[in-house]
């Protein structure tokens, strides 16, 4: 039994060894990492840049580039030096691929097992990644998957996808490769998440879980929150992408949605708010969606609760950081801390939360500074 103090709060994540993707850790007791991908041609390097820039600021740990051809790993080069985050790069087909984007930069390679190619080609990729020292993404889907396999169990099933990847995962280790993470994606939930809970049984590397070919923004989240939140919330899972149709920051920011909602990981200022119903004494819907945006700014983890009346206003606020509840004659309460602090009174109750919001932000950055700042003192001995 749990000793923790909520124990219906508790994840047990499953044990694994780590692996490195560049500086960022991926398994082991790290944080679980969040990755997106590009969508713009990468031999448009600024193109490219300004969406790794853009992920990177949304918060993305990793970011992963396709590699088609070689036009595309001569500018991964470019691309690598000068990004803020570790760049995988994507490799499908051509195996001389990984080996250039290897000697590029690139910090991780995935590779598909379903088109790859032989296991020759694949030592081929094992040596420049140990010579580059790159780690490795073996990426299975069910809609790649070897013919071999197809014909074995007649259609993509879980123990197909992890056949796969054990397979391929034999190949590293007989080599004596073992920075390696696993993928075994697929667009329908049940398949996926079935696939990983059987890998997750079977090998003790970090796995990266995502259900690809989501679909658009809307439907897409929620078929990757379903999927993600079912591996999250039973311990599976050391790196995630949500695969969208949509802009990728929409990616990362979906992901840290999901990582926040189990306590697995907190950036940004999360809202609690009131669907809002008759009762509300100010536009709650409104309200929540513009102060959302004039906080996405904001990296450190503040909650806020945004409630239209007192039914369930006060009670959200004490576990909020920064409350207000809707009260009558345009007379709101604010809570600081859980605690009732002072009254808004026919004020802009955006500009007020916003301004208390980022207050708090920099009051929270000036204690961490000065808090390495009093560890970078040499402590004085007495005589």
């Amino acid at each position: 039994m749990s000793s923790a103090y909520r124990p219906y709060r508790s994840i047990d994540r499953r044990t694994c060894r780590q692996i490195m993707v560049g500086n960022v850790p991926v398994g082991g007791d790290a944080p679980i990492s969040v990755q997106t991908m590009t969508n713009s041609l990468t031999t448009d390097v600024a193109a490219t840049r300004a969406q790794i820039d853009a992920a990177a600021e949304a918060g993305a740990d990793i970011v992963r580039v396709s590699c088609p051809d070689e036009a595309s790993t001569v500018a991964l080069k470019e691309i690598c030096a000068g990004s803020p985050v570790p760049i995988v790069a994507d490799i499908h087909f051509h195996y001389r691929r990984a080996i250039e984007a290897a000697a590029a930069g690139a910090a991780c390679l995935r590779i598909n097992p379903g088109n790859i190619g032989n296991e020759d080609r694949v030592r081929e990729v094992i040596k420049a990644a140990r010579d580059h020292g790159c780690s490795m993404r073996i990426g299975v889907n069910a809609g790649s998957l070897e013919k071999h396999l197809l014909e074995k169990y007649a259609e993509p099933c879980p123990e197909a996808l992890v056949e796969s990847a054990l397979d391929h995962a034999r190949i590293l280790q007989d080599n004596d490769f073992h920075e390696f993470k696993i993928s075994v994606k697929a667009s329908d939930v049940f398949l996926a998440v079935a696939a990983y809970q059987q890998l997750a049984d079977a090998i003790d590397c970090p796995l990266h879980i995502g259900i690809t070919e989501a679909g658009g923004l809307r439907a897409g989240t929620i078929k990757s929150a379903i999927g993600l939140g079912n591996l999250l919330w039973a311990g599976i899972g050391d790196t995630v992408r949500v695969s969208l149709s949509a802009d990728p920051t929409e990616e990362v920011k979906a992901a840290y949605e999901m990582l926040k909602s189990l306590g697995l990981r907190r950036r940004g200022v999360t809202v609690i708010s009131c669907p809002s119903c008759a009762r509300q004494q100010f536009d709650v819907i409104k309200t929540v969606e513009v102060i959302e945006d004039r906080l996405a700014h904001i990296d450190l983890p503040i909650s806020v609760s945004i409630i239209g009346c007192v039914v369930n206003g006060p009670g959200e606020a004490r576990e909020t950081d920064i409350g207000l509840t809707g009260g009558g004659k345009d007379t709101h309460q604010i809570y600081v801390s859980g605690m009732a602090d002072h009254r808004l009174s026919n004020g802009d109750i955006v500009e007020h939360v916003v301004e208390m919001v980022e207050a708090k932000a920099e009051a929270i950055r000036a204690a961490q500074v000065a808090e390495a700042s009093d560890l970078q003192t040499p402590i004085k001995m007495k005589a």
